[in-house]
């Protein structure tokens, strides 16, 4: 089979497509014939050395895949060849082919493109744990979405409105407020161009936001943070802009607001039955169509490079995905 493989930490465009064994369904697996796999700017630092795991070199990139069943391992039950499925994979998603434990696989809805079931895992499990798990959002609470056009942005302004609150997009431009916009956002701010403090006492009356999402960081997590409101919760998701903010921790003190960080693939490994849970609702909310995962792009396989350039170089409204 063909397959991405990251043969030393270095840029992403050292990455090649190499003909490699096709795996085999050990005890407790099933081995699925992928149709698209989702692209993450984790799996960027995981290739370059800079993510908080460092694999064994070579290895496969790619966390997340929807396919159909391929083969399945001894003591698997529940699945049979031919399910339609995705997989949170951690590593060996960029192939033709991948073996993983059963444990991580899910089925999905029959008219659920495998497009859209690839970029549905990691940014839509992430949201759905940080807003339930971790900010316990309410309905008619006020959500401000740092990043809102991008993946794990747009999965949680349609989750926010899922959930009944009034969500405020962040984000950089025009292409990005309005994938934000048709993602369920109430308000928009563009944080380049507006003093983005300010625009979002404005829009809370004075009163500040409950609940921050930041998978950005960088220059937008302080103010964001001195928007919330009595009782805020500030939720540290990622830091796509690149460099960590350091907080003065004053800030939480005022307000007697919190900082709370979503790690969701630790917390799914600890908590596989809630995770499962999270996951059925996910699908629940797909099918009443409150939730769509947004793809932008996809690209084969041999392609990594440019779906990871359109990351890099912000592109992205909602996904990309690879296709195999």
């Amino acid at each position: 089979m063909k397959a991405v493989i990251c043969k030393e930490f270095a840029p992403y465009a050292n990455l090649t497509v190499e003909e490699v064994e096709d795996p085999q369904a050990g005890p407790g697996q099933v081995v699925i014939d992928v149709k698209a796999a989702g692209v993450n700017f984790p799996d960027i630092l995981l290739v370059e050395g800079k993510y908080q795991m460092k694999p064994p070199l070579p290895f496969i990139p790619g966390g997340e895949v929807s396919g159909t069943v391929r083969a399945i391992g001894e003591g698997v039950q529940g699945f049979r060849e031919g399910d339609r499925v995705v997989a949170a994979t951690l590593l060996n998603g960029f192939a033709e082919q991948v073996a993983t434990g059963a444990a991580q696989v899910a089925p999905i809805p029959d008219a659920m493109p495998f497009e859209e079931a690839a970029a549905l895992i990691t940014t839509y499990a992430t949201t759905i744990h940080a807003l339930k798990q971790r900010a316990d959002l309410k309905e008619g609470e006020t959500l401000v979405v740092l990043g809102a056009g991008g993946g794990v942005g747009t999965a949680a302004c349609q989750l926010g409105k899922a959930y009944g609150a009034r969500v405020i997009a962040c984000a950089r431009g025009e292409e990005k407020l309005a994938a934000a916009k048709e993602a369920g956002a109430d308000e928009l701010v563009d944080y380049d161009a507006e003093d983005l403090k300010a625009r979002l006492k404005e829009l809370t009356g004075g009163k500040g936001a409950d609940v921050v999402y930041d998978a950005v960081g960088g220059p937008y997590s302080e103010p964001a943070m001195r928007a919330l409101g009595w009782g805020g919760r500030f939720l540290v998701v990622g830091f796509a802009a690149g460099d960590i903010p350091k907080m003065p921790l004053n800030l939480a003190l005022l307000n007697s607001r919190d900082i709370r960080g979503v790690f969701w693939g630790a917390w799914a490994g600890q908590n596989p039955k809630e995770n499962g849970a999270n996951m059925a609702e996910l699908f629940e909310l797909y099918t009443a169509g409150k939730i769509r995962p947004m793809v932008s792009a996809s690209y084969p396989l041999d392609q990594v490079t440019s779906a990871f350039d359109d990351l890099m170089e912000r592109r992205v409204k909602g996904k990309v995905v690879l296709t195999a």
